[in-house]
């Protein structure tokens, strides 16, 4: 399972998978890598750096591991971890990972209600967190149906709360790693609910292996010597934990971990510097706030190989700044939690064409199909999907039966985004389903749009939107965050509509334009146009 080859066509058609039927996660990205003395994972903390070796990591997750045996917890318990991007979160997932149980990564931000969605949902048996963390659960303790045991990283104030210390120090260092087998499961995690509650998405342990060419190819043939990882993306997310942490490790690659609390585009230049990071996954709502960095490369002194970035459109201004700033090409990729990496850009090997989010990554069958799960020739508009089986697939959504039969048609996993593709299978992003806009019987994805926008001088960050208009159904709308020191009045609201209709069409310029100090956005970055579509629902 190697990515052999020097044109995309060769590597296409040399891939093969190699899922074993045994396979433990733990296994492949830390007990592998033991006896050759490597740094696993760079810690950023408040008292200074630290590094931890994969020997460190494997004694003390073993001793966690023995400890969750003696509070009861086994195989198929689900464990949560409300932790950041820290050494004590990869132990806890490597400890769940060793006894057959599964990892349940919650982001620290969370507020009780999406905490306590999340813990009755999955039926928990503990959680482990910070002080921070633990003062929430002991607040949401009586609502908890599965009554989960809560295992505090620091300070105690409570006997219901077991300590972390405590229990790797009373752990043995012996520990035999429960058999598992590939399509186990091995980790939960929920989308983040733009409709909706959030659902359960359930990996099995072959979900590592299925990500590896995702990583490998737009990180530009992942791993070479001297590679550092880092990303700003949380480790409770896929793109944190997926597209980062467990594909970086699995290849022995050093990752920097490092607890934000909001992203700070000075402080990103800053850590890439101080700590040699060479290869990045950034989400692009990140490199567009590092856009706003004035004269970064005579300030940082940073060298880096490669730059990944997914979950919206960069636009070509974005990428243009990344070959200017970084001297190398910001490849895109495209997935979802339920499938992901399965199309991406890699500049080494591929001709980048304008817009376009690249073709499938060997391994991965991906498709436009129709509404029956027929694929439609090129050029036409349908649906993205991905032929199934295949090893990055989740195993189904927790506790939702009828969900995951309806994620599947015809053999396709349907991932509910509009696109389309050319002769050469090149993909183009169109829309998720619920954000195509219909004006005057014209079907309009905002991507492009916002792409346009995001051209015009005065314009820091736009999301496009459709609302309802008496004529024309829906008429589309512009909200546009303006760049520091922009004067916002109806001369540039023209002019941006008149930058638009030169370069799009007369159907797709912005009718309307609202000017506004920040956008939505879901946890994980990614702009909540359906909020945007209620505001302005709301004010007729």
């Amino acid at each position: 399972m190697t990515l052999a080859g020097r044109t995309y066509e060769e590597i296409l058609r040399n891939f093969r998978w190699d899922i074993p039927q045994s396979f433990n996660i733990a296994e492949a990205i830390c007990d592998r890598h033991v006896g050759a003395n490597r740094t696993a994972l760079i810690f950023d903390g408040a008292s200074g750096t630290s590094e931890m070796s994969f020997e460190q990591l494997q004694e003390r997750s073993r001793r966690l591991a023995n400890a969750f045996t003696g509070l009861g917890i086994g195989r198929g318990d689900r464990i949560g971890i409300l932790l950041p991007q820290c050494p004590e979160a990869l132990i806890a997932h490597l400890a769940a990972y060793r006894i057959g149980a599964v990892a349940l990564p919650l982001f620290t931000l969370f507020g009780p209600e999406a905490i306590e969605y999340r813990l009755n949902d999955s039926g928990a048996k503990a959680v482990i967190s910070y002080k921070e963390g633990i003062q929430k659960l002991l607040a949401l303790a009586d609502k908890l149906e599965s009554a989960p045991l809560f295992i505090s990283i620091d300070e105690r104030e409570d006997g219901r709360v077991h300590d972390w210390n405590g229990l790797i120090e009373a752990g043995s260092p012996e520990h035999e790693r429960v058999a598992t087998a590939a399509d186990d499961p091995a980790i939960i995690v929920y989308t983040s609910g733009t409709t909706g509650n959030p659902k359960g998405v359930l990996y099995a342990h072959r979900v590592l292996l299925g990500h590896l060419p995702g990583v490998e190819l737009p990180h530009e043939f992942f791993p070479q010597p001297g590679d550092r990882m880092w990303t700003p993306a949380d480790w409770a997310w896929a793109g944190g934990l997926m597209d980062v942490l467990l594909p970086s490790l699995f290849h022995g690659v050093p990752v920097l971990a490092k607890r934000l609390q909001k992203f700070d585009p000075e402080q990103a230049f800053a850590l890439i510097a101080q700590h040699g990071i060479r290869n990045a996954f950034m989400p692009p709502t990140a490199l567009k706030m590092m856009r706003q960095v004035s004269d970064p490369k005579s300030r940082f002194d940073y060298s880096m190989r490669s730059i990944a970035s997914g979950g919206e459109r960069l636009g070509d201004e974005t990428l243009e700044w990344g070959r200017e700033t970084f001297g190398l090409t910001i490849n895109e990729f495209y997935g979802q939690t339920e499938a992901n990496l399965t199309v991406c850009n890699c500049a080494s090997i591929m001709d980048l064409k304008e817009g376009s989010m690249g073709r499938a990554i060997p391994g991965h069958v991906v498709e436009i199909v129709d509404d029956e799960g027929q694929p439609v020739p090129p050029g036409t508009i349908g649906t993205i999907a991905v032929k199934a089986p295949d090893p990055v697939f989740f195993l189904r959504y927790w506790n939702k039966p009828e969900a995951t039969e309806e994620k599947i048609r015809n053999g396709w996993l349907l991932t509910g985004d509009t696109g389309q593709r050319d002769e050469e299978g090149y993909f183009w992003f169109h829309a998720r389903n619920d954000d195509v806009i219909i004006s005057g019987g014209y079907r309009i994805g905002p991507t492009e749009i916002e792409d346009c926008l995001m051209r015009h001088p005065a314009v820091a960050m736009v999301a496009v939107v459709g609302v309802p208009d008496p004529i024309r159904g829906e008429v589309v709308k512009a909200c546009i965050v303006p760049k520091s020191g922009i004067a916002v009045d109806e001369a540039l609201q023209a002019e941006i509509q008149g930058f638009v209709r030169s370069r799009l069409s007369a159907h797709e310029y912005p009718r309307q334009i609202e000017f506004r100090q920040s956008l939505p956005m879901t946890i994980t970055g990614k702009i909540r146009r359906k909020d945007l579509r209620e505001e302005a629902a709301a004010k007729r």
